[in-house]
């Protein structure tokens, strides 16, 4: 709380009547809303700029001479649990790229542990140095056509709104139950409609969508094509252009980006882990990305900052300027956007400040409750009367998937693998510890020629999805898993081959962000050996059982059609 003392001396040192707490010397100051570069000093008081576009005095001083200052990045949409990492580690591993706001939904952690795994991010978000705000979960489980942790119902939720890091309604997933009334939708839509309400509507147009957003939903990431995000935005939708580890909307979607449009457009990673972030960024590269693009410079910065600050109503921060929040990025090249510094609340980013923070004890390191499998546990009896069998199609950079179909030769133990069409088992194995369910189908898009990859991290209900060429390479990978409490694991030939542990829920590790970075590394290198052609392999094969994302997807019920939203016959 602001102390009468305190906003006293900040108006005295905004005249310059007293030396400020920090200041950064002459620096190139972009302005996000006119595109003027102004040389000028910035200087802070406590975790407010008080001056700019004046000389000042400071107890601390940063040179800025041949660096530009911008407002901090805000990433509006993303799963904190996708980064591989807690968000203590997410903090220390993004806070360096500029991004000095993260709005998340801890949306896979609450579908394994409920209530519990909301609040244990509510706890960490008071700790890390990095703003973390917090959307509510709205569908846990996403669907009723899987099983999923836990459950959220709109009395869970309740006594979090109050929370000083709650925003709003986290993307509402399930499109179909608003558009039928369901009433537990409308019990949450209906809690909301004074606050912020995300949404998430992928490929929904014309009426569907004017019907979706009548309950008051204000923004989508789901957007995977320029005319999708055109009609969004006609209709009032903010789009956040995702750039993640498995989704690259960033190409398809630049061109809406513009001198008309930059206020209602922000950027979010969605899923992004610590492998992708060391070698390309966080939204410093997607910034990069669509300067690169011939997007105008200041918009592309405003969008990154200011008009996803009022997007989702944080009012005090998107602008480098005399009463706002001292969130900055302090850039070497404003067309590169490479980040030298970063300017947290007011504090240098250093490594000791990450020392200065309490950490919350990790929760959920019981989670993984599945039994043991054999490799008669993925046999796959052909349909009786059907000659083709339906096949999940994935392709690069993309979460939405296509149906396809193949002819499968039949043995004993069911339906075979045609590695030559690139056709291999995929499975889901519920790991809650409540029903014991494995659903199995077939893939293709994977390039797979010899072994598996399984992964605990199975949007949204997590339970262990599994790819392979051989029944005998899943189960030890599978197992491999349960032993682990949770991860990822590539077998081969009998052995393992690379695994990374992701104890916390089955979606977190317990490392720093560096060794889950290698450990990605060696995984990434693993599945290259089995043939594997996809660049994110792990995500992606994760995405498989999400059954809210067209068109076909895999949970551990069934073959499931998003399109019908029922089961494939």
């Amino acid at each position: 709380m602001l102390s009468t003392q305190t906003l006293s001396h900040m108006i005295a040192v905004g005249q310059g009547n007293a030396p400020a707490d920090l200041v950064i010397r002459n620096v190139g100051l972009l302005d996000v809303i006119t595109g003027i570069v102004t040389q000028t000093d910035i200087a802070i008081v406590a975790d407010r700029i008080v001056g700019t576009h004046a000389n000042y005095e400071g107890k601390k001083q940063i040179d800025g001479s041949g660096r530009f200052a911008v407002p901090g990045f805000i990433d509006t949409h993303l799963h904190i649990e996708s980064s591989l990492v807690t968000p203590f580690e997410f903090d220390r591993c993004v806070l360096p790229h500029g991004v000095t706001t993260a709005i998340c939904d801890p949306h896979e952690i609450a579908n394994v542990l409920g209530a519990t795994g909301v609040r244990y991010f509510l706890d960490c978000a008071e700790q890390t140095i990095m703003d973390i705000r917090v959307n509510l979960s709205s569908c846990v489980p996403a669907t009723a056509f899987e099983t999923s942790g836990a459950q959220l119902e709109i009395q869970d939720l309740e006594p979090f709104r109050s929370h000083p890091k709650v925003i709003g309604l986290a993307e509402m997933m399930n499109f179909p139950g608003v558009l039928n009334a369901d009433p537990g939708i409308l019990a949450k839509l209906l809690a909301f409609q004074d606050g912020h309400i995300d949404g998430h509507a992928p490929l929904l147009r014309g009426l569907p969508l004017n019907g979706y957003l009548a309950a008051g939903i204000r923004t989508d990431h789901e957007a995977t094509t320029a005319a999708e995000a055109r009609e969004k935005l006609a209709k009032g939708m903010a789009i956040l252009i995702r750039e993640g580890s498995v989704s690259k909307d960033l190409t398809a979607l630049a061109e809406i980006l513009d001198e008309n449009s930059s206020s209602f457009v922000a950027l979010c990673t969605d899923d992004r882990n610590p492998l992708d972030i060391a070698e390309e960024g966080h939204l410093d590269s997607s910034i990069r990305r669509l300067i690169a693009m011939g997007r105008p410079l200041h918009h592309v910065y405003r969008a990154a900052s200011h008009s996803a600050a009022r997007i989702f109503g944080l009012s005090d921060r998107g602008l480098v300027a005399p009463g706002w929040r001292a969130d900055i990025a302090l850039l070497e090249s404003l067309e590169d956007c490479r980040v030298s510094d970063t300017i947290s609340g007011g504090r240098l980013v250093e490594p000791a400040l990450f020392d200065t923070r309490e950490i919350v004890l990790p929760v959920g390191l019981d989670s993984m409750k599945a039994t043991a499998v054999t490799p008669a546990s993925f046999d796959t009896p052909a349909k009786p009367g059907r000659n083709e069998t339906p096949v999940i199609g994935v392709k690069p950079g993309l979460i939405l998937t296509f149906r396809e179909s193949a002819t499968l030769e039949q043995t004993k133990t069911g339906l075979q693998p045609d590695l030559a069409a690139d056709v291999i088992k995929l499975a889901v194995v519920e790991r809650h510890g409540r029903n014991g369910n494995i659903g199995r189908s077939f893939v293709t898009g994977f390039g797979l020629k010899t072994g598996a990859i399984a992964s605990s991290v199975g949007h949204d209900s997590h339970n262990i999805t599994v790819i392979g060429a051989n029944d005998a390479d899943m189960a030890l990978a599978v197992n491999r898993l349960i032993a682990l409490g949770g991860g990822f694991a590539v077998a081969q030939d009998g052995k393992i081959t690379a695994e990374l542990a992701l104890p916390i829920a089955g979606l977190m590790s317990q490392e720093p962000f560096e060794t889950v970075a290698e450990k990605l590394t060696d995984l990434r290198d693993a599945a290259k050996q089995l043939g594997c052609v996809l660049p994110e392999p792990f995500l992606q094969v994760a995405f498989l059982a999400l059954p809210v994302i067209p068109h076909l997807k895999m949970t551990d019920r069934g073959l499931f059609d998003v399109d019908k939203f029922d089961f494939v016959d």
